[in-house]
């Protein structure tokens, strides 16, 4: 691990392979591309960071903006010397990595996108933001992570795959409320990249869980449907969090899109 402006950024794979950059989800860390990377790391330079105010990076003052978080994101690509990654972003993630690509998409080489969406939060989706937060005011940081997480997890997973929703689920218990609250502002306060989408000229993947509660494959299937050239999956047996509840379906799909681009 190294830290970058009080980033905790983890490096795997030798540096002249073809970069591929994970940015995880809410409120996770970088271990939920654990798979990906064991599967990737002989074959590509892989990239993981915990976002700032999640995993082992500092929180700060928790005034986030996806704006800011996609700052920390080129000062991590500057540091670290990478040339045109490939960008994968899930869930907030993918609003970072849609943001990046919106303001310099001749930065990157090719785009994968898991179980996210351009579109910005409607006001039902910022009142339940604000409510996120007053809920870790009153009743502590523990009691809204233990009613957010299972959301996030298709019924396969949570039943089948104990072992690893338990630990994913004691992980963000023990997430720092300042960072929280922060990208909870963050996500409700993000700009809308819907138009953006006919404007990406790089390759793209989209994956969706077919069991996604929070974001369906419809949604995304339709956003892949704006992204020009762009390929889609449907995780099989797969909630929000397709990464970890079906790794082997999630591998095979990426590596062949990321092996297509070596070639290109």
């Amino acid at each position: 691990m190294k830290l970058i402006n009080g980033l905790a950024v983890f490096e795997d794979g030798h540096k002249n392979n073809k970069p591929v950059v994970f940015i995880h989800g809410f409120p996770f860390d970088h271990t939920m591309w654990h798979n990906q990377i064991d599967f990737l790391k002989n074959d590509f330079y892989c990239v993981t960071y915990d976002l700032r105010g999640l995993g082992q990076s500092k929180a700060g003052q928790g005034q986030y903006t996806i704006e800011g978080f996609t700052d920390d994101l080129f000062e991590i690509m500057d540091e670290l010397k990478l040339s045109r990654p490939v960008l994968c972003g899930l869930s907030m993630g993918g609003y970072i990595a849609l943001r990046a690509m919106e303001r310099n998409q001749e930065r990157f080489s090719g785009l994968a996108l898991m179980d996210t969406k351009a579109s910005a939060d409607d006001n039902e989706g910022k009142l339940k933001r604000a409510d996120g937060i007053k809920k870790i005011n009153l009743q502590g940081i523990k009691n809204f992570i233990a009613g957010f997480v299972p959301n996030c997890f298709g019924d396969i997973a949570m039943q089948e795959m104990k072992d690893m929703y338990e630990t994913t689920l004691d992980k963000s218990l023990k997430s720092d409320p300042v960072g929280v609250k922060g990208c909870l502002l963050a996500m409700a306060g993000r700009t809308d990249t819907e138009p953006f989408l006919e404007k990406i000229e790089v390759p793209a993947l989209v994956m969706c869980g077919s069991l996604d509660k929070l974001i369906p494959p419809e949604v995304m299937r339709g956003m892949a449907e704006k992204i020009k050239g762009s390929e889609f999956a449907s995780v099989p047996r797969a909630g929000h969090i397709t990464p970890l509840e079906n790794p082997e379906f999630v591998n095979d799909v990426l590596a062949g899109f990321l092996r297509r681009l070596i070639k290109k």
